[in-house]
């Protein structure tokens, strides 16, 4: 049986990995010149390693890489509006790590057969009888996973007439910057912006911004220095020890509910079937389950009804994720002076049972 991948990033090497070990063929194209991730950091929730763990791969992130769960939500200020018990969150869910997206890459590479990989493709079309056409000619399988990102070719070829991804309103930068002490996995909360930063195993520090702006708007690490200079430390300290051209932008995309992820021999995966905001760190984790569960499903009950017992799986648990993050993030969002100081003297309020229910679905996930 052979599987043909669309789409070498972090769900689609996943894939790969997880029916190469099942005795399948593989070919993952990718249409950049080489397999690896430009980014920053991330963090892998507990339900992402114990996804990473059926592939055989989730110790090797546990040395070495284990991180704290976030430790809350702060005002501008400083002063706390959500602070989480951390090792109760570990106690009840789990470990996490924290990684360097390109180092995850390289850790899913090397479980592919290097033969498999084939760079510098770019996908033009994907039929549902398995047929994947491309710059180098026509590819045939058993099975097409469309792993491909939010602006999908595969998704747009198997369902022309569906609704596209749609801008949220905000767009994110992020960027690593130099060895420095900060307290934990910390997000600010602002007007309309929010700052995060995450400590690295090499003590770096993965730092991520998000800010309502028009689509396609461009702001570098200056304008970014001056939006946040008058926030609390660390954060005007890592913006001004980052490199000039460390920061990357990218847009804020979600995809709307699809009614499927399956048609004929093909599936979609990850970010192609359903794009989420960042809001619960959950998107690499989302894909991850989706590549590790397509693939148990598929190797046991064959092509047709394997596929169909996917989609029962994953299209409900992963747009519920969907709808939480967006939810999880809107208030940060708010540019009303009465509505966020209301947020902002109502969440320290809250009974923790209000962010569990966010928390529990999300991170008790098992295959």
């Amino acid at each position: 049986m052979k599987a043909i991948i669309v789409g070498g990033g972090i769900g689609g090497l996943a894939a790969a990995a997880a029916f190469h070990q099942r005795g399948w063929q593989v070919e993952v194209v990718e249409r950049a010149p080489e397999f690896t991730e430009v980014g920053a950091g991330l963090a892998i929730q507990p339900n992402g390693l114990r996804a990473l763990d059926t592939l055989g791969l989730g110790d090797s992130l546990r040395t070495g890489h284990l991180a704290d769960p976030p430790a809350g939500i702060r005002r501008k200020s400083g002063s706390w509006l959500i602070r989480n018990d951390i090792d109760d969150l570990k106690r009840r869910f789990g470990q996490w790590v924290t990684v360097h997206r390109a180092d995850l890459v390289d850790l899913l590479r090397a479980a592919v057969p290097a033969e498999a990989l084939r760079p510098g493709i770019d996908v033009h079309d994907v039929r549902p009888d398995g047929t994947v056409i491309h710059s180098s000619g026509t590819s045939t399988a058993d099975l097409v996973v469309g792993a491909d990102g939010v602006h999908s070719v595969t998704r747009r070829s198997i369902w022309p007439h569906v609704p596209g991804p749609r801008y949220v309103g905000y767009t994110t930068w992020r960027l690593i910057a130099p060895p420095q002490p900060v307290e934990g996995s910390v997000e600010t909360w602002g007007r309309g912006d929010r700052f995060g930063h995450v400590p690295m195993p090499d003590g770096r520090v993965y730092c991520y911004m998000m800010a309502n702006a028009p689509a396609g708007s461009r702001s570098g690490l200056d304008e970014l220095r001056e939006r946040f200079a008058r926030w609390h430390e660390p954060i005007p300290a890592l913006l001004n020890s980052a490199r000039e051209d460390a920061a990357l932008q990218h847009d804020t995309y979600e995809l709307p509910n699809l009614r499927t992820y399956v048609s004929g021999k093909v599936a979609i995966l990850g970010d192609a079937a359903h794009a989420m905001t960042p809001n619960l760190g959950q998107g690499a984790c989302q894909a991850l389950e989706d590549a590790v569960t397509l693939a148990a499903a598929v190797d046991r009950l064959g092509v047709g009804a394997g596929l169909q017992a996917y989609d029962r799986a994953r299209r409900p648990r992963t747009q519920m994720i969907v709808r939480r993050s967006r939810q999880a993030g809107a208030a940060a969002h708010w540019t009303s002076t009465t509505l966020t100081g209301l947020r902002d003297a109502a969440m320290p309020l809250l009974p923790k049972s209000v962010f569990d229910r966010s928390l529990t679905p999300a991170f008790t996930w098992t295959i």
